[in-house]
């Protein structure tokens, strides 16, 4: 069974519990990496910066945000990003904790409506 490593787990640090924990559960259907947890002002102004976000405040400057990727990464590989963005929703729901994923930011099920897409982003709504 797939599990976290240890740079995964220090990515983890400060972020939500409630988060943590319904990753906890994914990682048991599906091997995914950490990619970022607690984001500092500094760096969000560096990715605002780059357009690699486009808000200058974000839930991961309050730990209630994560970027996660399947394992291995493979970043063309869209179609396992969406894959992935279900299976975290899926497990949320049964959890009872509500998140949104990048891919579908107003989680109406349509994913061709983004404006922006944030494949590795999953957030506490």
């Amino acid at each position: 069974m797939p599990r976290f490593g240890s740079r995964s787990r220090r990515r983890l640090k400060g972020v939500d519990a409630k988060l943590v924990n319904v990753l906890n559960e994914t990682i048991k259907l599906m091997d995914i990496t950490v990619i970022e947890g607690v984001r500092s002002k500094k760096r969000q102004a560096e990715l605002l910066k780059k357009g690699a976000t486009k808000v200058k405040y974000s839930k991961h400057m309050e730990g209630k945000a994560v970027d996660v990727a399947p394992y291995p990464i493979q970043w063309k590989d869209r179609e396992r990003f969406h894959y992935m963005g279900g299976i975290v929703r899926g497990v949320a729901s049964q959890m009872g904790v509500k998140v949104r994923w990048g891919g579908d930011w107003d989680s109406d099920g349509e994913i061709k409506d983004n404006n922006f897409d944030d494949l590795v982003h999953i957030e506490l709504v």
